[in-house]
């Protein structure tokens, strides 16, 4: 599917990262995709999962119309969400089954610029500290909610307790993302006359600096804090 839109569409790789255009080219059926891919696939992490599910809360009623058409703002959002966040644990289950079968290998692997066996150790901690939170907690956080699956997977996360954060984590996410999106173009085109769908490109950036902002200033700090590593 993406394949034919990248072949058929005259297409620039910055694209990818807009949210109108995966709802233009391929509506209902790649925004599944790339939320599964995004949560579930390394090569996912660069993918507007934020600021994708927010505009299709905007565009809700069209998306929805593509499959079922309701008549309802809120069977609309309704079925978006349990597809979506079906998406969402599919994505993070195949990246937990991912990092469950590769796991064991890592503890043989020799260290390198980007990978030390202290970083398995700091990631076993973590989750014995915070457990499902910590997957919940992930869905959040841009390129974090790309490899949590994979590392709970690497560390023996218990399969039933990652299960059930894994939904919650999922639903939680995408129901804030989606109504937040269509109620609040819904309550500023009512109180303003401020259509969002005419600004599209300002949403998606305030959105990307508000959840992307917090991560890049602790990288950031960290390797102040950390010159040697």
């Amino acid at each position: 599917m993406l394949l034919d839109i990248l072949i058929n569409t005259s297409f620039h790789w910055s694209q990818l990262l807009q949210p109108q255009f995966y709802i233009e080219h391929g509506g209902l059926w790649l925004i599944l995709f790339v939320i599964f891919a995004e949560t579930g696939l390394f090569v996912g992490f660069f993918l507007p999962g934020d600021s994708l599910l927010f505009v299709a809360g905007i565009y809700s009623a069209n998306i929805a119309n593509e499959i079922f058409p309701t008549g309802n703002e809120y069977l609309d959002l309704l079925v978006l969400l349990v597809l979506i966040a079906a998406a969402g644990i599919a994505g993070n289950a195949v990246g937990y089954w991912f990092g469950k079968r590769v796991g064991p290998s890592m503890y043989g692997w020799k260290e390198n610029i980007l990978f030390k066996q202290r970083y398995l150790k700091e990631a076993h901690d973590f989750y014995e500290k915070h457990g499902g939170g910590a997957i919940v907690i992930a869905r959040f956080i841009p390129i974090v909610r790309t490899f949590a699956p994979i590392v709970a997977g690497i560390v023996r996360m218990d399969r039933k307790k990652f299960v059930f954060f894994n939904m919650v984590g999922s639903v939680a996410w995408v129901f804030s993302m989606l109504f937040a999106g269509h109620f609040l173009q819904k309550w500023i085109f009512a109180e303003y006359g401020f259509d969002l769908k005419q600004h599209l490109e300002v949403i998606v950036l305030g959105i990307v600096l508000v959840t992307s902002g917090p991560v890049m200033i602790r990288l950031l700090l960290g390797k102040k804090k950390n010159p040697a590593d």
